[in-house]
């Protein structure tokens, strides 16, 4: 995501295995395709009452630079849980699945990042980013809440050395899975740096997460806050990256673990 210096108006701007994002956008015909693994210890879907050790087999993500100042994105995958222990919750009447393991595709989020403002020697770079995250995973699984999220967000990055630091924070409409005709508005915050150690590799770390502001908040919209730290190595035009994941909060998984890689090539020439 975040190991561009100033200029550099790469797929360097992407973010794994981090989740804040760069306010920069990959350059104009250039896609970046990302795959992944990602292990989660104990985590928990109150909604359905389920808790075990999640894996996601793959994640993976599609990047397309539109122009020089717009990006679009999908990401989506498949989630495999081993789960640990079953409790009464508002959908556990509607959890249908066999044995000790569910499957479930991952909830696809399609998004489209704007760039308002180039960054400059003293003034950040700033950008807008929409985002929905459509309904694949469903109640019977467990794994889903058949219910569709909208998320507002105001990126900034700014590049101090060879330190790179973003800030995101905005706002997150999340569909209430036992009210359907109800939402539940929660603030969106995080925090990310990177740190280029040598030529092709950064150490990274980030905080972030989504609070709820007004209290009693409703199952399906939880509070969820981690903490990321890890590292890439670019090895162009291929960057790989491994990080470990600890859960902040109650319903968050104690700990994880992701690794992925990431491709970019230039598709198209935006001029024709």
């Amino acid at each position: 995501m975040m190991l561009l210096l100033v200029g550099d108006r790469t797929a360097e701007a992407q973010h794994r295995p981090l989740l804040t994002e760069d306010p920069q956008v990959i350059r104009p015909g250039q896609v970046l395709v990302e795959t992944g693994f990602t292990y989660e210890h104990e985590a928990k879907f109150p909604i359905s009452g389920l808790e075990g050790d999640l894996f996601a087999i793959p994640y993976f993500g599609f990047s397309v630079g539109l122009g020089s100042i717009a990006e679009f994105q999908t990401d989506a995958g498949f989630n495999l849980m081993f789960v640990d222990s079953a409790t009464e919750a508002p959908l556990s009447d509607d959890v249908d699945f066999t044995g000790d393991t569910t499957t479930d595709i991952r909830d696809p989020v399609i998004a489209t990042k704007i760039l308002l403002q180039h960054e400059t020697r003293r003034a950040p770079a700033i950008g807008f980013r929409v985002a929905t995250r459509l309904p694949s995973a469903s109640n019977e699984s467990g794994l889903g809440n058949d219910t569709i999220d909208w998320f507002l967000t105001l990126l900034a990055g700014k590049t101090l050395g060879r330190t790179r630091i973003v800030a995101n924070f905005g706002a997150a409409v999340l569909s209430i899975p036992t009210q359907p005709a109800r939402q539940n508005d929660v603030i969106t915050v995080a925090l990310s740096i990177t740190q280029r150690a040598t030529p092709t590799i950064d150490i990274v770390a980030e905080a972030g997460g989504r609070l709820d502001v007004k209290g009693q908040t409703p199952l399906g919209t939880e509070e969820r806050g981690e903490l990321r730290i890890g590292a890439r190595y670019r090895a162009d035009p291929m960057r790989f990256d491994a990080g470990t994941i600890i859960g902040l909060g109650a319903d968050d998984p104690e700990f994880g673990l992701t690794f992925g890689v990431t491709y970019t090539f230039d598709a198209f020439d935006p001029k024709k």
